[in-house]
């Protein structure tokens, strides 16, 4: 199939549908607005469910409900949305519903504002409502891959029956790229759609889908059901790019939108003489903390660069566990951090560690 020029938001959406979701379920706010739209003029010629409701809240709950039912469900949302929706989230990992997600940020915190922001990297790989659980987080940097995550997010949730997050930011969302579809998947028959969905008590032994546990003993095995596919999940669903790493000195580590614009840092730095490389991580949750902790000891210093104040700078921390030095450059608010300021705190690295050489 031809790629066609996709606006991101819409590419995520339209990705969504060829994956095979079955029911939507949102609220609008900027800049994922257009997701929500796109979903609303597509998904009823289709005969798939789409609601407007009335707040995140809402749209949270009714994707657990159709999940529970063994829908494919999904929600998107931006940053203030995807805080209102924690303690669905919270219900859907102790009741293993699997569901999509898509994040796009903006900045924060508060009400914050529309541009494009990643400081939601600790809502959404620390906590995504309480207790001990991670969703699965895949962190897209182009338009196409935005749209293959999409795509491969929906087995992925029925495969551990968890939530996945598809992270992305305000940029993303709106920028236009040439993107290639996949094919339309087919909807899942009755028996894919797994022996625990509620789907009616005719002839069977009843279900229930619950996140009640009340015994402690109870709730302590669910716990330790639940940490053992955490476990599975950070041993098979690592994901990562990496960019000229093989005789990198300096390494820089970014995600999403920041990881497209460190590549051409690389690449400049190189010209320069500087051998830099690139370590974008893909999947937040589980952290591909193998891969960097086994580069750190190659490398002189690893450059962190995030639309933060520095989150995902502590999972880069804990896998390099003192191996090689990390810092960090940062722009909140919604500011973009531009090639030309990322290779200027790089020099002025370099030039740190030729001075305490010399």
């Amino acid at each position: 199939m031809a790629k066609e020029l996709w606006k991101g938001n819409e590419a995520i959406a339209e990705a969504a549908i060829r994956g095979g979701v079955e029911a939507f379920f949102g609220y609008p706010i900027t800049p994922q607005t257009e997701l929500l739209e796109y979903m609303a003029a597509r998904m009823p010629p289709l005969g798939r469910t789409f609601l407007q409701a009335e707040s995140e809240i809402a749209s949270i709950n009714m994707v657990y409900g159709a999940a529970c039912g063994g829908a494919r469900a999904m929600t998107s949302s931006s940053s203030p949305g995807i805080s209102l929706m924690q303690e669905g989230l919270s219900y859907m990992a102790a009741s293993e519903t699997p569901a999509v997600l898509v994040d796009v940020m903006r900045g924060g915190p508060g009400l914050g504002n529309i541009q494009p922001s990643q400081s939601d990297y600790f809502q959404m790989t620390r906590s995504a409502g309480h207790g001990d659980f991670h969703p699965i987080v895949l962190a897209p940097s182009t338009v196409q891959e935005a749209v293959d995550l999409t795509y491969e997010a929906f087995p992925l949730a029925e495969k551990y029956r968890t939530i996945v997050i598809l992270a992305a930011d305000g940029s993303l969302g709106q920028m236009m790229e040439p993107a290639e579809m996949p094919a339309m998947r087919p909807p899942l028959s009755e028996a894919e759609r797994g022996q625990w969905a509620v789907r009616g008590a005719a002839g069977r032994q009843k279900r229930i889908v619950t996140s009640l546990f009340l015994k402690e003993d109870e709730l302590e095995a669910l716990n330790l059901r639940l940490q053992a596919k955490l476990a599975a999940i950070a041993e098979h669903e690592r994901r990562w790019e990496e960019l000229e790493t093989a005789d990198a000195e300096y390494l820089l580590a970014a995600y999403g939108t920041v990881g497209r614009t460190c590549k051409t840092v690389v690449r400049e730095a190189r010209r320069e003489g500087i051998r830099a490389g690139l370590f974008r991580p893909i999947s937040l949750w589980p952290f591909p903390w193998p891969r960097l902790r086994e580069l750190a000891p190659q490398v002189k210093r690893i450059l962190v660069v995030e639309m933060s104040a520095g989150q995902m700078l502590e999972d880069v921390r804990l896998a390099v566990e003192g191996r090689c030095p990390v810092a960090f450059y940062g722009r909140m608010g919604g500011v973009m951090p531009l090639p030309d300021e990322i290779l200027h705190v790089l020099q002025a690295g370099v030039e740190a560690e030729v001075e305490a050489e010399a």
